[in-house]
């Protein structure tokens, strides 16, 4: 196998995907998930030197992502001393794959009003391993150990997901980027109807963090719903070993195949 990396660095502001990103919709493209990890540590290597921290991405996913180069490049849209918002963008050649707004947060300590979070899941230790390979092709589902919390149901599930593969080959990510680049497994892990009969990938994936999480486990606490006219929504409450860290959501355009 090659590079145990999901990207290899190829310039300063160019990245090419390994056989680990290929997609679970078709393997000739890219699963977002490692690209979202991607964007994300190019964000927090851009901004790193300010002391902010990011707590809110939005990506727009803007069409198929193929198994290419990719360039990209980050604009600083509201500069502050304390709050920052920023987008990155990715392309193939000309073309652009992706588009991500960030805000950026100087962070406090509000250890005395902390509260309101969910309880944590159950430890991943002791979990049976699932194998998504079954329902999902592609280098990037295999590349994950999937741990489920109980027994999924149509539309709901929960797992711990983790991977060994590094995000970008000779380089340390922070644990955002690491985090985020599971993330968007979410839409897998709690399946409504067979992929083989239903398309249900999402256009978007919208995070919102109050608490850095902490690798290397990345839990998710999924829903999906389908509504009437060929949109869904996945929702998740993010966890780590620790407990709640926020949410994502992804949008979803579902389609009947065949």
């Amino acid at each position: 196998m090659g590079q145990n990396a999901y990207f290899v660095r190829a310039g300063t502001d160019r990245y090419l995907p390994t056989e680990h990103v290929s997609g679970a919709w078709n393997t000739a493209e890219q699963h977002f998930s490692p690209l979202g990890g991607l964007v994300t540590h190019v964000i927090e290597a851009h901004s790193e030197e300010r002391g902010l921290l990011l707590w809110r991405i939005s990506f727009d996913i803007l069409g198929r992502l193929p198994m290419t180069e990719c360039r990209t490049e980050v604009e600083v849209l509201r500069p502050g001393r304390t709050i920052e918002l920023v987008e990155a963008r990715v392309y193939a050649g000309e073309r652009a794959l992706v588009r991500a707004r960030a805000w950026l947060l100087m962070p406090g300590d509000t250890r005395a009003v902390a509260g309101g979070a969910t309880e944590p899941l159950p430890s991943p230790e002791g979990l049976a391993t699932r194998t998504m390979g079954d329902l999902w092709p592609g280098g990037y589902i295999a590349s994950l150990d999937v741990r489920p919390v109980g027994a999924p149901e149509r539309g709901r599930g929960t797992a711990w997901l983790t991977t060994d593969v590094a995000l970008v080959e000779g380089e340390r990510a922070g644990p955002v980027a690491s985090y985020l680049a599971l993330v968007d497994t979410a839409n897998g892990v709690a399946v409504r109807q067979s992929p083989t009969e239903w398309m249900f990938p999402n256009v978007d994936l919208t995070v919102h963090l109050h608490r850095r999480p902490r690798g290397p486990w990345v839990g998710l606490d999924t829903r999906v719903v389908f509504g009437p006219t060929g949109l869904g929504l996945t929702s998740t409450v993010l966890h780590d070993r620790l407990g709640e860290v926020g949410t994502a959501e992804q949008c979803l355009t579902v389609r009947p195949l065949g």
